[in-house]
């Protein structure tokens, strides 16, 4: 599972190229992650998370010390 946030579960979504004659074709909306290291104080450790942009907001809004037990609650091996 490549393309897929580790923090929020945002995955590829599907939809059309749509031409000026309004031919549709498939096309592919990726979620904009990126590879991420972060300190994690209590612990005193560096972890690498892939996150999208929007879960770099939510980390920093939460603190990553809570996301990162809410992922090891929901069984995430971090």
């Amino acid at each position: 599972m490549a393309r897929v946030c580790q923090v929020t579960g945002k995955k590829p979504m599907t939809g059309h190229h749509v031409s000026h004659s309004n031919i549709k074709t498939k096309r592919r909306f990726n979620p904009n992650l990126q590879k991420k290291r972060f300190f994690l104080a209590e612990e005193d450790k560096w972890i690498t998370l892939k996150v999208s942009a929007d879960a770099i907001r939510t980390i920093n809004k939460k603190g990553l010390f809570a996301v990162v037990k809410e992922l090891r609650e929901s069984g995430v091996a971090i």
